[in-house]
């Protein structure tokens, strides 16, 4: 079966797809500020073996001042099972302070447009 580490490269790729199709590699090259990884899950469902193709979708769920919950679902295409899902929290991070920022306005009103709604607002975590 394919070793659990590499789901979390899958979701990566979703991850990085999610945030050129938002704007978000752009904006890091003209502001500095781009997003970073704060913590990630995953919850295995179904064991993917080789060959197989993998499919993931990626969504954003709840979404705060300086970050926001993105979902994940890895689904075996062979089989039509879901094989995993993911979570991750991604901060609004100024590369140049080093510090987090505030999630810019383009940005979520991006994320509001791919997801074709309002995302629901979390309170920040201390």
């Amino acid at each position: 079966h394919v070793n659990n580490i590499v789901y979390f490269r899958y979701f990566e790729s979703g991850r990085i797809a999610y945030f050129e199709r938002a704007g978000m590699m752009n904006l890091m090259a003209e502001t500095g500020v781009g997003p970073i990884l704060a913590s990630a899950a995953t919850k295995f469902k179904f064991p993917l073996t080789y060959p197989d193709t993998v499919l993931v979708g990626t969504r954003v769920g709840e979404i705060g001042e300086d970050r926001f919950v993105m979902h994940y679902r890895a689904v075996s295409k062979q089989h039509g099972k879901v094989a995993a899902d993911g979570e991750g929290v991604i901060v609004a991070y100024d590369y140049g302070t080093q510090r987090k920022a505030r999630l810019p306005d383009a940005v979520r009103a991006q994320i509001e447009a791919l997801e074709s709604r309002e995302t629901e607002r979390i309170d920040n975590p201390a």
